[in-house]
């Protein structure tokens, strides 16, 4: 079900849940619900970004991407789309950001209760030579030379088992962040282990990378497999 062109805001989560595919309030470009980022009008007449697609009133869709969302926030969409005046904070962009970086580091901290992480070089080595990797994660801060080693590592391995693409590889977290997330300190390199857990962290870092490097033609993924 595609969006409808003769508006800007659905009819809420509960009443149109096939659909797949919305427009952008600011690019006007269709694209799947998983590049957009729906936003809602609180009682107090804030705009409020609704990363679940689950919170209740009509919603505005918008590309997933900090340079669209300021956009609209310049431009007045909201303002427009709503049909009123509403309280939409300057720091919207980094406020959406944080976000989604603590989504991300919510789902890593379930994965690794559920037992699907394994942090430290020398774990995520064997776990990569032992072909139980699923995603391979390393702090955005971390030093290169550690990360090229298990990057090659890795490919070598995709190789062997004749696996292509190699397993994705994630560097939307600094160490700081995957310390929060896995309880533990000097976190440079972890690995994510067969689940449902890995999977919706997956998910929702690409949502992350897509958001700080989308533009209008296209979603951002660095190099292939790796965000």
């Amino acid at each position: 079900m595609l969006a409808s062109t003769d508006s800007e805001l659905d009819h809420g989560p509960r009443t149109e849940r096939s659909a797949t595919m919305r427009m952008c309030a600011v690019t006007r470009q269709v694209r799947p619900i998983d590049e957009l980022i729906r936003f809602v009008v609180s009682p107090q007449g804030d705009i409020v970004p609704d990363l679940k697609r689950k919170l209740p009133g009509r919603g505005m869709w918008v590309t997933a991407s900090r340079e669209v969302v300021a956009e609209a926030a310049r431009r007045h969409q909201f303002n427009k789309a709503f049909k009123r005046e509403l309280r939409v904070p300057q720091t919207l962009p980094a406020d959406i950001e944080a976000l989604l970086v603590r989504s991300v580091t919510e789902a890593l901290g379930i994965a690794a209760k559920a037992g699907q992480v394994v942090a430290g070089f020398g774990k995520v080595e064997s776990a990569l030579r032992e072909g139980t990797a699923e995603v391979l994660i390393h702090a955005s801060d971390g030093a290169a030379d550690g990360i090229r080693k298990l990057d090659m590592l890795a490919r070598q391995n995709a190789g062997n088992r004749g696996a292509e693409p190699p397993i994705p590889v994630v560097t939307a977290l600094k160490s700081l962040e995957l310390d929060l997330a896995l309880t533990r300190s000097n976190v440079i390199h972890a690995a994510l282990l067969a689940g449902p857990a890995s999977r919706s962290f997956l998910s929702r870092s690409q949502m992350l990378v897509r958001y700080r490097m989308a533009d209008d033609d296209k979603t951002a993924e660095k190099h292939g497999q790796d965000f």
